[in-house]
């Protein structure tokens, strides 16, 4: 890499020639590019994406008049937000040195020049802009909780309550349609609560015959039935000092309800054919895509345990209402099914992501779990199609809002996280498909207050 691409770009908008021979001399440890008027100076911008930038406000055709300088200010701020420009004014035109601060420039400075003075305020310029873009990087890189991948809104809100319930002591229950993750949110709760030492012990409510269901929770001593060849514990005494995951809770019988109800309440447990009462300290999650409430009404769920497993409610929306979220998972499925396979596989085409965002995916995440790890095996090229997972490309786009202003506004969110989605993330790849600068692209990701969550937002357009 040459000297000049490794120094830092400041692009200097001014007509004078004689200033501008003086500040190489005095910004010599940057790499500076000159502009003189409006459109060389957003050519410029769009071109070499400056950190800083130094903005004369008098420039011709109208140098007497600060129009012209203001008016490049205002799309600088639009296709940049995030540069610091620093306008330079007249000795007598505070005024609009005022006005350029308050449109969002980041200083200014007056003539006559004084390059100690003006050295300072782009130094502190560039290194605010660094402390900034190091902490967009931060932001966007951070997974929100281990496990859980969150490229929409509402799932994002969801991380945002387990990081809320996690450290809180009380019984939680997760809700949401079969498929949906809801034992990945239970176990991320676990491993942000203070029990993250203790054990995490699932049992599914449903797939555990009735009759067996008991002696699993709670455990039995030796002799207490046919086959109970020695003493075993239950699950909740496994979990002393941990968290019980109750899956699927809404399939457990009305006699075993009223069981854990009063565990719950007493905190000791009494195995099958045992009479010592064993104290145990332990959280309760509990998760179900059953409407309990509903069941409740029937008589088939009793109302003082829902009450008691429900302090707090974690709602999961289905995957068809997570806009983004069904490509970015599926491919770190594809990622991990891969490479447990030992194939080596470039990703999804365009049409196959497009394909998956468009499915309904009625299974949710089990189903797509399902079709990318049969597209791993199905694949004939290095890249994974849409009839390799079984789907077909959409041929139409979902309706939008016959309100003008909110039509436009919802679809040019929709394009950007679609090619946001599409691009795994490349600010550059995302930008060159939407046919924006870089610049544009964060300006509309503020705008719309999108996120790029993935560890993989590199600027390289390389694969």
């Amino acid at each position: 890499m040459s000297q000049s691409k490794e120094r830092k770009v400041l692009l200097v908008v001014e007509d004078d020639l004689g200033l501008q021979k003086q500040l190489k001399w005095c910004f010599d440890q940057y790499q500076l590019v000159f502009a003189e008027d409006e459109n060389s100076a957003i050519s410029a911008l769009r071109r070499y994406e400056p950190e800083v930038v130094t903005l004369d406000l008098g420039l011709p055709p109208d140098p007497a008049n600060a129009t012209i300088g203001l008016g490049i200010l205002e799309q600088i701020l639009a296709l940049a937000p995030q540069t610091k420009v620093i306008v330079v004014t007249g000795n007598d035109d505070q005024s609009n040195a005022v006005k350029a601060v308050g449109m969002g420039a980041y200083d200014f400075y007056q003539k006559p020049m004084d390059p100690d003075v003006l050295g300072l305020i782009v130094d502190r310029a560039f290194k605010l802009a660094h402390l900034e873009s190091e902490n967009r990087r931060l932001a966007a890189s951070a997974t929100p909780l281990d496990g859980l991948i969150a490229a929409s809104d509402e799932m994002r809100e969801v991380c945002k309550m387990v990081e809320r319930v996690a450290p809180a002591d009380i019984s939680a229950m997760v809700l949401g349609e079969s498929g949906t993750g809801k034992e990945v949110v239970a176990r991320a709760i676990h491993g942000l609560s203070d029990r993250n030492e203790g054990r995490f012990v699932a049992i599914n409510c449903a797939s555990i015959p009735e009759n067996l269901l008991e002696s699993e929770l709670f455990g039995y001593e030796k002799g207490a039935f046919t086959g109970a060849a020695k003493q075993t514990p239950g699950k909740i005494e496994t979990a002393n000092g941990g968290t019980l995951f109750l899956d699927e809770i809404g399939d457990m019988p009305l006699q075993l309800q009223a069981k854990l109800l009063r565990f719950l309440q007493e905190k000791t447990v009494e195995r099958i054919g045992g009479r010592e009462e064993i104290p145990v300290d332990v959280r309760i999650l509990s998760a179900t895509h059953q409407n309990l409430e509903q069941m409740i009404v029937e008589g088939s769920f009793r109302e003082d345990l829902f009450y008691r497993l429900s302090e707090i409610t974690i709602n999961i929306p289905p995957l068809r209402e997570r806009p983004g979220d069904a490509v970015v998972i599926a491919r770190v499925l594809l990622d991990r099914f891969a490479s447990a396979q030992g194939r080596q596989l470039r990703g999804f085409t365009d049409k196959a992501c497009q394909a998956i965002a468009a499915f309904r995916w009625p299974g949710n995440i089990r189903e797509l779990e399902n079709r990318v790890k049969r597209a791993v095996i199905m694949a004939d090229g290095q890249q994974v199609t849409e009839v390799d997972l079984g789907l077909t490309a959409p041929e139409t786009a979902e309706e939008l809002p016959f309100n003008l202003k909110q039509a436009r506004e919802e679809a040019e969110r929709r394009v950007v996280l679609r090619a946001l989605v599409h691009a795994d993330n490349n600010i550059s790849r995302a930008s060159e498909m939407l046919g924006v600068t870089r610049p544009t692209l964060y300006s509309l990701l503020s705008k719309h207050q999108i996120q790029v969550s993935s560890e993989n937002t590199a600027d390289s357009t390389e694969g």
